[in-house]
């Protein structure tokens, strides 16, 4: 197998100036190297679509959603590469259409979510790990932060004085601030002095940090949220619906949009206003909350009537 330098080029170009639009690209980029692998070992320079179809629908019993989006990835590389040389092929949009499947939202109580706390507790042995766990929770469920912007946090970023977090380059390349409540302050500034106790020689700037003093990495959460979840006594309430770290965010808008309908006060004026503290770009990601909840959904119908 030789390794084709010029798809390799223009793969590097085509990242390059995705990225400058403030695409991440991370998996996509996993993919494609993968793909282009592939073309290379069946002696191809340039892209087909059987080769695209053939790729694509591997593993053979993987899902037809997950061929799907190996499919789209390629095809959006496809465009680029077309565009600069026709003997690129374009496979059409109807072979292995990607289809984007919404996790139904496990939206925690306040009962599920005091539960994940108290068992980030008792999850383990060392103190910083469970209380590290516990802030997170509690940072999660009160603020609607994505999990990796929490994780992204410095400790220059957390403003207790000022009430304020900031978020920097999250989806988008999109940064904002986020104002935290004096209560929710309190319980950061109890985590951080705990923190300085038990790391006194930090590796980096992070505010949330592992045992061994570095930026909690997102695999190490996500392990550690199976074992709050498994303790806290959480169960999946469908197929689609499991308890995932990203439905704190969730609940978080639903408890917010319920409070506004519950007030009698302008839902549709104030949905900005969550729109840019949640980091949403279009305010349709926004509203795709309303469907998120029966409660909600009873309002809105009650508000029209």
């Amino acid at each position: 197998m030789t390794e084709n330098h010029e798809l390799r080029r223009q793969l590097a170009d085509y990242l390059a100036i995705r990225r400058a639009l403030g695409f991440k690209l991370a998996r996509p980029e996993l993919l494609l190297v993968q793909f282009l692998g592939y073309l290379e070992a069946v002696g191809l320079d340039h892209l087909t679509t059987d080769a695209a179809l053939a790729w694509a629908s591997l593993p053979s019993e993987g899902s037809p959603a997950w061929w799907g989006h190996r499919l789209s990835v390629v095809r959006v590389f496809a465009r680029h590469l077309h565009a600069i040389d026709p003997r690129h092929e374009l496979p059409p949009s109807d072979i292995l259409p990607a289809r984007s499947h919404r996790a139904t939202p496990y939206l925690y109580s306040d009962g599920d979510i005091a539960a994940l706390m108290a068992a980030a507790r008792t999850m383990s042995r060392a103190l910083l790990r469970a209380a590290t766990f516990e802030t997170l929770v509690g940072l999660l469920a009160v603020t609607g932060l994505r999990i990796g912007e929490a994780l992204r946090l410095d400790r220059a970023d957390v403003d207790l004085a000022e009430l304020v977090l900031t978020i920097r380059l999250s989806k988008f390349g999109k940064s904002r601030l986020v104002p935290i409540s004096p209560s929710t302050a309190e319980a950061l500034g109890d985590y951080a002095r705990r923190r300085d106790e038990l790391c006194r020689h930090p590796v980096d700037p992070a505010f949330f940090v592992s045992m061994a003093g570095t930026r909690l990495m997102y695999c190490n959460f996500h392990m550690g949220w199976l074992d709050l979840v498994r303790r806290a006594g959480l169960a999946p309430r469908s197929a689609t619906c499991r308890p995932r770290p990203h439905d704190l965010r969730h609940s978080f808008a639903v408890r917010t949009l319920l409070g506004w309908y519950a007030d009698g006060g302008d839902v549709g004026a104030r949905m900005p206003l969550l729109s840019t503290y949640l980091g949403h770009v279009h305010p349709a990601n926004t509203y795709w909350y309303l469907s998120a909840a029966p409660e909600l959904l009873e309002l809105v119908v009650a508000r029209l009537d």
